[in-house]
């Protein structure tokens, strides 16, 4: 079995969903969601959600991506709901609180990270090179490459 479909129980063919979870779905979830998408290659699913949604994703937020070439700035917050939590494989929260989803079956793992909300582009470049260095191991953990 590899190490995708351990982490929660996706069938044959089936590629294992990511779901990160913050309170506003307007900056650590959004960047892990789209960071997770750009280096996972296809081999895993990213989502992200939040407890209370915010209007729009954080602009400091789309800029720091935009920095390396990942294009946020048609991401809009959404609700986490039992059905979003419901598909995913593993669930990474990032500070939702009590709000965070204990689904069954899906390997649940918390992220403390600072909040991008109200920080300038360079605090928030330092929080993006967290999630992304999360992210490529999570990636390399639950969906490792093929041999070349």
């Amino acid at each position: 079995m590899t190490p995708a479909a351990a982490a929660g129980g996706a069938g044959v063919g089936a590629v294992p969903e990511v779901l990160f979870v913050c309170v506003h779905n307007a900056g650590r979830s959004q960047m892990a969601a789209a960071l997770l998408a750009h280096h996972a290659g296809g081999r895993l699913a990213a989502a992200s959600a939040g407890s209370a949604p915010a209007d729009r994703v954080n602009p400091a937020a789309v800029a720091a991506l935009a920095e390396w070439g990942i294009d946020l700035s048609g991401a809009v917050p959404r609700r986490l709901t039992e059905d979003v939590a419901g598909s995913a494989s593993v669930i990474v929260t990032m500070g939702c609180g009590d709000a965070c989803p204990a689904v069954p079956g899906a390997a649940v793992r918390d992220w403390a990270l600072d909040d991008p909300a109200g920080l300038d582009l360079e605090a928030v470049r330092a929080i993006r090179d967290e999630i992304d260095r999360r992210v490529r191991a999570l990636v390399a953990e639950l969906a490792p490459a093929p041999p070349a």
